[in-house]
């Protein structure tokens, strides 16, 4: 496992102006606020600072007992922020709306003692694209708002996965958007959709198709309660791909047999 690199530290002039010359991660292990997650080394939370609200994951260290049964799990244990402010950067450069970042840093060598965080902007006055299959049960979208919405997402997950990161967790829940549309139910291709929870995000030079499926799998089965005609998918799909229609349903029939043989092993479980 590499060795991270020693007392990093940015912190964005807002918070460097109130937290300069101070412990800064001394601080953030201690700060108050509302509390989403506080276990397995890392506590996520909500806090406020000079009228200004901000997002904290804190990582306290999660101990090689941790480390280990990861490992023995066959699975990559999330040591550090790194990997959120990374996929940050990432998102940022190719173009995908994600949080702002505010502060970000580690400190210490040793991967089970490894002290780190990451700040960003609350998305104040958002919502969950979780809630979209509830909604158009009970008030279908227009046509153009349903093809916007399908086009934003299908060029979201293509654009990432062409470039090379994996979210892993990439599912409705963590897609947010302004809250309004609750009221309006209208979407067009001008409106921010921000990608979230990046902790577990992967980047390579290339997304193994494993990934590819696991990820749109995920997507497909969060979606289950979308009111979602074949043309609707063919559309996601085809725009995924970057391929026209009879080219995608040659080339990428494996993959999209697989997407769907994960969403339904999902919705089994």
């Amino acid at each position: 496992m590499a060795l991270m690199k020693k007392n990093s530290c940015y912190l964005r002039q807002d918070l460097a102006q109130v937290w300069a010359d101070k412990p800064v991660f001394d601080i953030l292990a201690n700060i108050d606020g509302e509390i989403f997650r506080d276990k397995e080394g890392r506590r996520t939370l909500r806090f406020e600072l000079n009228d200004r609200s901000y997002f904290l994951k804190y990582h306290q260290g999660v101990g090689w007992a941790e480390i280990i049964k990861n490992l023995l799990q066959m699975r990559l244990p999330i040591i550090s922020a790194r990997n959120e402010w990374q996929a940050i950067h990432f998102l940022e450069k190719h173009g995908i709306e994600t949080m702002t970042l505010a502060g970000y840093g580690d400190k210490g060598i040793n991967p089970a003692t490894l002290r780190s965080f990451v700040i960003t902007d609350d998305l104040v006055n958002t919502m969950s694209l979780e809630y979209v299959g509830e909604q158009w049960q009970q008030r279908p979208p227009s046509f153009a708002t349903k093809q916007a919405l399908i086009r934003k997402l299908a060029n979201m997950a293509g654009t990432m996965h062409k470039n090379g990161m994996n979210h892993r967790d990439f599912y409705l829940c963590h897609f947010l958007l302004d809250e309004r549309f609750a009221e309006h139910n209208t979407f067009d291709d001008n409106a921010p959709v921000y990608l979230i929870d990046l902790h577990r995000a992967t980047i390579r030079h290339k997304t193994p198709k494993r990934w590819q499926i696991k990820d749109l799998g995920s997507l497909y089965f969060s979606a289950s309660r979308v009111p979602l005609t074949k043309r609707d998918k063919l559309r996601f799909m085809q725009i995924y791909s970057g391929l026209p229609l009879r080219a995608m349903l040659s080339e990428q029939a494996d993959l999209w047999r697989e997407v769907k043989r994960r969403a339904q092993k999902l919705l089994a479980e």
